[in-house]
């Protein structure tokens, strides 16, 4: 055990978790690659958990930042502050949602949590429609709508949530039904739900599942649930935390796939956009967002520094059409993968899209899955030389890959060959 380790279980949580039998220190980085404590250099495709989303050491991010600090890093939103003006002005034309106003937070979870309090207050009602299999953060009422036992350590919540079928599409009880019969069985089961019970604040879901193993619906089901919670006046709250700012390829927004009804009453984001520091926040109309009667500020949302970090992230994400190449490498890396997966029984499912992919692991010859694959995976993809997560509903064993938006066709077939070796040492 490293002194640093030791360190680290003497002084932090027990359930604070970490990566690897013999845990990493990441020391630096640079571009889509950091350097560990052990002096070796790795390819990463985890990006610090989807946040580090252009690249390590962006230079027109570290140069922002450094500007920044040189001027003032921080003075509340009790002040005037023209960087965090100009960024809310960018992110609520870009979020599609008319007459749009923007809080910002310094975490997703901290902003889903202002998501709850403005749907709840809104509609006077603390009962929360969520997606089974979902992951929304680790406060105490963000825990309260997660759909993932792993990651919710307590039933006790100041919400009601009632689960609804639709997030996960190849597993559950309407797996086998194609996409359109399964789109309608879930709109049923959600209208079935809703004669049960009094009317709910809100529907959250993350348009790809983060944390649940990067699954999905077929697009346009949250569209059709949106035309049947505009009939009860339920909104739809986007959680973006993990499928905003172009990651998916096909979408600069993971609910675009599902705008056939239009844009959700409320988007969630954090993440990427800070590039590695922290920023969240909400997008909201604005009869949503000045609902509340009671005075509100936030310390550290919205301060400066986060703010001249994400308005130069985001204006290099837009100026390199980030994007289109998440779209264009992404989609050959899952070729690649899915070529790799067709001749490896562990290896169910290969899915995703743009730069957010998950390799599901199970049992060969079963659905069971398979977390012990899963670890074994991870550690063989380090030692040589490549960082990737993991996740999963039922059972941690999907692996999840998602580097930073400007990997290169050579970097993903780099990535793409370690993988396959890792996968095929697993037996």
């Amino acid at each position: 055990m490293s002194d640093l380790y030791a360190r680290h279980k003497a002084v932090l949580p027990d359930w604070l978790a970490l990566y690897y039998k013999d845990p990493l220190e990441i020391t630096h980085g640079e571009g889509r690659h950091v350097w560990g404590d052990d002096g070796r250099k790795y390819l990463d495709f985890f990006g610090g958990i989807l946040t580090t989303m252009t690249a390590h050491a962006l230079p027109e991010v570290t140069k922002a930042v450094t500007e920044q600090a040189g001027r003032i890093l921080h003075s509340s939103t009790l002040y005037l502050n023209r960087p965090m003006v100009e960024l809310a002005e960018r992110i609520a034309q870009l979020s599609g949602i008319p007459d749009a106003r923007v809080f910002f937070t310094t975490s997703g979870t901290e902003a889903n949590d202002t998501a709850l309090l403005l749907a709840t207050t809104y509609r006077r009602s603390n009962q929360i429609l969520a997606m089974r299999n979902s992951y929304h953060g680790r406060s105490f009422s963000a825990v309260g709508i997660t759909g993932n036992r792993g990651w919710s350590p307590t039933s006790l919540s100041p919400l009601q949530t009632l689960y609804v079928h639709g997030g996960v599409r190849t597993r559950g009880p309407f797996a086998r039904l194609s996409d359109a019969d399964f789109i309608a069985a879930c709109v049923a089961d959600l209208k079935d739900l809703l004669g049960h019970t009094r009317s709910p604040a809100a529907l959250i879901a993350e348009p790809i599942q983060g944390v649940g193993g990067f699954t999905s619906p077929p697009d346009g089901l949250y569209a059709a649930f949106r035309e049947v919670l505009d009939e009860h006046g339920i909104l739809w709250i986007a959680d973006e935390v993990q499928t905003g700012w172009g990651r998916t390829g096909d979408n600069f927004w993971g609910w675009q796939a599902h705008g056939r009804s239009g844009p959700p009453d409320i988007l969630t984001f954090a993440k990427g956009i800070g590039n590695g520091m922290s920023i969240g926040g909400v997008v909201a109309r604005a009869d949503i967002m000045n609902c509340l009667d009671a005075n509100s500020i936030s310390t550290f949302g919205g301060t400066q520094i986060t703010m001249a970090a994400g308005l130069a992230n985001l204006s290099y994400l837009l100026e390199h059409d980030l994007q289109g190449n998440a779209r264009r490498v992404g989609g050959l890396l899952i070729e690649r993968l899915r070529a790799v997966a067709a001749q490896l029984p562990v290896v169910r499912e290969v899915r995703g899209r743009g730069l957010m992919i998950g390799i599901e692991l199970v049992r060969p010859g079963t659905d069971e899955a398979h977390p012990d694959a899963a670890a074994a995976v991870l550690e063989a993809a380090r030692a040589e030389g490549l960082l990737i997560g993991k996740g999963g509903g039922h059972n941690t064993s999907v692996l999840r890959i998602a580097p930073p938006l400007t990997l290169t066709v050579a970097e993903a077939e780099e990535g793409a060959a370690i993988l396959e070796r890792a996968l095929g040492s697993v037996h």
